[in-house]
Parts: C-alpha cells; sequence; structure tokens
C-alpha cells in the first residue's frame, strides 16, 4: 500500500505496510479523502509536535475490508467515515458527568502503520492517516453512513463540515431566529454556515476579504455579507448572538468577540497557530457587553451520532455536500495540491484512492 508521508525530506508518497486490526479495531480501504488545513497546519509546524515520520490525512471515507476480535459495531463491506475522535465513554471526567461532547480522552487505535523501507512506525494526523491505501482504527471511529451517499461526500463528515457545522449545531448551539456571523469563509466557516442554517438562524453574515467566498457564502445560506465587524453591527444593530471565528489568526477571535451583541458567544473553531495571544480589552470587550469566549474541538461532535444526522440532513437536500467537493484528484497529486489548497474559490478538494 502507498500513502502521503512528511519525513525530514518533505512530503512524499512512500511504500507502506499496515499491521492487522486488533481487539476492538477495524481495517478500512480508504476510497476518498478530503485535503484539510490540519493536514497543512502539520506540515507547516514539522509535524504538529509529532515524530516525523507522519502519515499525513484524517478526513476519509472508505469499506471495512477486516476486523478485529470483539468487533460489533461494522462488519466487512459496511461503507463508513473514519472519524477523528470518538467519545471514551467512561474513563474522562466529562464522560463520566455524561458531558460525552467534551471527552479529553477519545478512543484510538494503536499505531500499525509502518513505513516500508524500513519498517519505522508511523505517526498519523489525528490517529487517522487516512491519505493512504487503508488504515486500522477503533471500530467507534468507522461510523457507518448511507450507501446513497457519494464517498467524495462522505469524507468532508470525518473533519471539515463537520467541525464548522458542529461548532453552530453543538458546540455552541444557535438557537432559532437567532443572528450569527462567521469569519472565514473557507470549507469550515461556509460549513458553520450551513450549520447555523440548519439550526433555523434568521441573520447568517459572513466575513471574508474574498469576493468569491463571499459569493459562496451566500449560495451556501448567508443572508448578509461584510468585510469588517463595523459592517457587521451595523448590519445586525449593533452585533450578534453568535460570531464564529473560522480562521487561525488570533485577530479573527478578537473580531469575533467585539461584534458579539450583549451576552453573545465568541466561539474559536479554527486552529490557531502556535505561541500566539488574544489582545482585547477585558473591561470594553467582555465584562460590560458580558461576552462569552467558547473553543470548539472539531465540532464537539458525537459521531456515532452526528455523522449520520449530517448525511441524513444531504441526502434530504438539508445540506448542500456536493457544493463542497470543488474537485478531485489522486493520490499522487496530493503533495503538490496541498500547500495551495483553499485558494481562490475552492472549498474541498478530495483525493480519490
Amino acid at each position: 500500500m502507498r500513502g502521503v508521508v512528511l519525513s525530514e525530506d518533505g512530503v512524499g508518497i512512500e511504500e507502506l505496510t499496515l499491521d492487522p486490526p486488533g481487539e476492538h479495531e477495524v481495517r478500512v480501504r480508504v476510497v476518498a479523502n478530503g485535503l484539510c488545513h490540519t493536514d497543512l497546519h502539520v506540515i507547516e509546524t514539522a509535524g504538529w509536535g509529532m515524530k516525523l515520520p507522519v502519515l499525513l490525512g484524517h478526513e476519509g471515507a472508505g469499506v471495512v475490508e477486516e476486523v478485529g476480535p470483539d468487533v460489533t459495531g461494522v462488519a466487512p463491506g459496511d461503507r463508513v467515515v473514519v472519524a477523528w475522535r470518538a467519545p471514551c465513554g467512561d474513563s474522562c471526567p466529562s464522560c463520566r458527568r455524561g458531558d460525552l461532547r467534551r471527552c479529553s480522552n477519545n478512543l484510538r487505535a494503536k499505531r500499525r502503520s509502518h513505513r516500508a523501507s524500513d519498517g519505522a512506525v508511523l505517526n498519523t494526523v489525528l490517529r487517522c492517516g487516512t491519505l493512504s491505501d487503508a488504515v486500522v482504527v477503533h471500530e467507534a471511529c468507522a461510523v457507518k453512513v448511507p450507501e446513497e451517499l457519494p464517498f467524495e461526500q462522505a469524507c468532508l463528515l470525518a473533519c471539515g463540515f463537520s467541525t464548522g457545522a458542529g461548532a453552530a449545531l453543538w458546540a455552541t448551539p444557535v438557537r432559532p431566529g437567532a443572528s450569527v456571523a462567521v469569519i472565514g469563509c473557507g470549507g469550515v466557516g461556509l460549513a458553520t454556515v450551513q450549520g447555523a442554517k440548519l439550526a433555523g438562524a434568521e441573520r447568517i453574515v459572513a466575513l471574508d476579504l474574498s469576493t468569491e467566498k463571499l459569493e459562496l457564502a451566500r449560495e451556501l445560506g448567508a443572508t448578509d455579507v461584510a468585510t469588517s465587524v463595523d459592517e457587521v453591527k451595523e448590519l445586525t444593530d449593533g452585533g450578534v448572538e453568535y460570531a464564529f471565528s473560522a480562521i487561525g489568526a488570533p485577530s479573527g477571535l478578537v473580531d469575533a468577540v467585539r461584534m458579539c451583541a450583549y451576552g453573545g458567544t465568541a466561539t474559536l473553531v479554527g486552529v490557531p497557530p502556535p505561541g500566539r495571544t488574544l489582545d482585547v480589552d477585558l473591561e470594553l470587550d467582555l465584562f460590560h457587553p458580558k461576552v462569552a469566549i467558547a473553543v470548539t474541538h472539531g465540532g464537539d461532535t458525537i459521531p456515532q451520532e452526528d455523522f449520520p444526522f449530517l448525511a441524513r440532513a444531504a441526502l434530504e437536500g438539508k445540506l448542500d455536500l456536493a457544493r463542497f467537493v470543488t474537485s478531485t484528484i489522486t493520490l499522487d497529486e496530493v503533495p503538490d495540491r496541498l500547500p495551495h489548497i483553499g485558494e481562490g474559490a475552492e472549498i474541498r478538494t478530495v483525493a480519490l484512492l
């Protein structure tokens, strides 16, 4: 098998081997994988804290090929999305108090991928490594989806789409009739727009500096577009109830805080670069307007519940997953394509394996 590996020499296609699945683990043949900014973040940070070599990819969908001992949730032949997180259920404080969305000890498979040339064990992005022909994951991370949903759409549920939509649906649940602002109209930001729309928001203001991406936001559910905090406040008579920063730069969360109305919530959705700080006036920006700050990790999803929900919503026409697939490429094209994801009007490039 082959996969896209980050090593000391850069990013390239390498020959791999894969151990058989162990207890509660399954082997999945990967069919489609979305190119996500998190993989680019791993490259730009020389491993995101992981020791090289690192097998890239965490937004995959495919077919179960083999199951290990004591697997009960899936069987060979099942079509699945590979989730990068699955709540432990009982071994962390959040799960013990019934708050599975904030699990801090997610279920993961053991590291099963190796570089064929020297047998080195590969670290994998978010314990997935789905930019490869096959992966071994915990059975709770292999989430069955309807056969009617194409693989190139289903794979987006694994991270980018569920992160954005989940931010508005589950991490900071938007109430029906509310006003919302979304900063950044890349794939995650546009998914946040879709999630806010599905939640029943009345006003959804999308912010970006790209006119192409603002037009995409309108197509996908934004009622208004803007390029600044002042514009948002003017459009919404003083601010919004929910503001989501879907960019990594700290300025996004600062803007989210400042465009909130009294009692609003600013939610950090995008992964921030290391070593950055937040520059807000505690009195004027937070205390007097009583603004709350929230953080979501991947939309705080419970994949076994939420991915099928999102899949059904897409099949019923309530979400437009098809519009998110801008182009498809081969595995061999991935190393050259990764540095350019999100450019222009691209939402998601999907590698078909």
